[in-house]
């Protein structure tokens, strides 16, 4: 590797770590500070927190991929997402910021949902967590897939290595500073992945032949490439586009919104996020496009589709600044793994450990256990990553849909809809992940996206279960 490659990585490396000391220092002194920042973020950090922590290693990696071989319908993923985070930005921002704090200042979403609905029994908050440490499990393996595919590809290191050089430096930030380390890197995170989905596919754009039509050039590849309908039907832009849909039920996302300053600062932030999130979607979109003619011009060997970014990368940059593009995709990996170690450590110390093991734990316990909850999730996650052949956008994608189904309808409901009621809250989180694990199970998902029939079947049962039981909770 060349001597700038690692002097940039390695000073991406140092300042994550120098995050989590700065945030250990800062505020980890009891669970409300380790798990949730004394809810003191301000709108620029929530906003790049927020869409950092959404845009893991498939928009550098898979999207892109997905765009080379198939084309601009598949842009339909990108424009479903931009729509769904504007929409949860307007519907569930301000509510949940309220909201939980209100309903006995709750610090994860299960708390919020137990306290919602007066769940004395806590079998909504084990449900919730349940599905939380499961689907978080599969979903912080596809970033470690990413980590481990990235080292690599880019070089030409162990996947062994990658997967233990990714899982380390997260887990190591994230158990010293907890949320705000977390919250504090993603804003970094998401600022070098904005500067690098900008310049890659600019600088690729330039280095095509000299008058090179890009439209012309796509259309001799391919005579579909670019347009959003070829190639595809109804039913599969509705797949695509339903990526949108899972923004509602998205832990590690929405619990972004629970720590923000206050609901006014909400409207700036939302501002923010979708600026962040217009650029580095357009820029992964055309990193994709660009890249596909780049290769094909410059007999570019392409063995991996998801691997193009770094592929540019490598061929128009200098080592230095080729550190700093791989840093790039470190950050989209390591922002989203570092947001979903944590709420998921969150659940199992506040929504387990506190509730049914130790009720009379003291603050310094629970942000201990709280630590060793993310190492052992990280555990979990990287004997869930051992195949090196795992597709990034397929374990995202299934996740997303568990989430978005089980979650979703719930969460949209439980703030919005005063009649909604414990039954109905349990009977849409389980339908909606149960469902989405049976159209997995059974094959469908290659027709239609799980989360679509997941987020209609919950949906329709947290409404069918609610108005046949009108029980719900007097102070709304």
């Amino acid at each position: 590797m060349p001597n700038g490659t690692i002097i940039s990585l390695s000073a991406y490396f140092v300042l994550m770590l120098g995050i989590g000391i700065y945030a250990w220092r800062k505020s980890t002194a009891n669970s409300a500070e380790y798990l949730l920042s004394g809810r003191q973020l301000g709108p620029a950090v929530t906003a790049l927190a927020a869409g950092a922590s959404d845009m893991s290693g498939w928009l550098m990696l898979g999207l892109p991929g997905a765009l080379y071989i198939s084309g601009l319908a598949e842009a339909w993923i990108a424009i479903g997402l931009f729509t769904g985070a504007l929409l949860n930005w307007i519907i569930v921002a301000p509510r949940l910021r309220a909201q939980t704090e209100s309903y006995g200042n709750a610090l994860t979403i299960p708390e919020f949902l137990g306290n919602r609905f007066g769940d004395q029994r806590h079998i909504l908050r084990l449900t919730a967590s349940i599905v939380i440490i499961v689907f978080f499990a599969l979903y912080s393996a596809s970033g470690l897939v990413a980590g481990g595919k990235l080292f690599q590809t880019a070089f030409n290191a162990d996947y062994q290595t990658g997967l233990w050089i990714t899982a380390s430096v997260v887990v190591a930030y994230v158990v010293l500073g907890g949320f705000l380390a977390v919250s504090l890197t993603d804003f970094v995170q998401g600022t070098i992945m904005a500067i690098a989905l900008v310049i890659v596919p600019l600088l690729a754009w330039q280095g095509l032949a000299q008058g090179t039509d890009l439209a012309a050039a796509l259309t001799d590849i391919d005579p579909g490439m670019t347009s959003l309908f070829a190639g595809t039907t109804t039913v599969g832009i509705l797949s695509t586009a339903a990526w949108g849909l899972g923004y509602f039920g998205q832990p590690h996302i929405i619990v972004r919104f629970m720590a923000i300053r206050s609901v006014k600062d909400i409207p700036l932030a939302r501002n923010i996020c979708m600026v962040w999130m217009a650029v580095t979607l357009c820029g992964a979109v055309m990193v994709g496009l660009i890249g596909r003619v780049y290769a094909e011009q410059k007999g570019l060997a392409v063995a991996d589709p998801e691997t193009i970014f770094i592929l540019l990368a490598g061929d128009l940059f200098a080592p230095l600044a080729i550190g700093f593009l791989l840093a790039a995709i470190l950050a989209a990996i390591m922002s989203t793994i570092s947001a979903q170690l944590l709420v998921t450590g969150s659940s199992l110390t506040e929504d387990i450990y506190r509730l049914f093991i130790r009720r009379s734990a003291s603050e310094r316990e629970i942000v201990t256990v709280g630590r060793l909850s993310v190492v052992a999730v990280a555990a979990a996650a990287m004997l869930l990553a051992q195949n090196p052949s795992s597709s990034i956008l397929s374990l995202v994608s299934n996740a997303w849909a568990g989430f978005g189904a089980a979650f979703g309808p719930v969460i949209i409901l439980a703030l919005t809809w005063p009649r909604m009621t414990l039954a109905g809250a349990m009977a849409g989180m389980i339908t909606g992940a149960l469902v989405v694990i049976g159209w997995i199970a059974l094959g469908w998902s290659a027709s239609l996206y799980e989360i679509i029939p997941g987020f209609v079947a919950a949906m329709a049962a947290v409404v069918i279960v609610s108005v046949m039981r009108p029980t719900p909770l007097a102070r709304i």
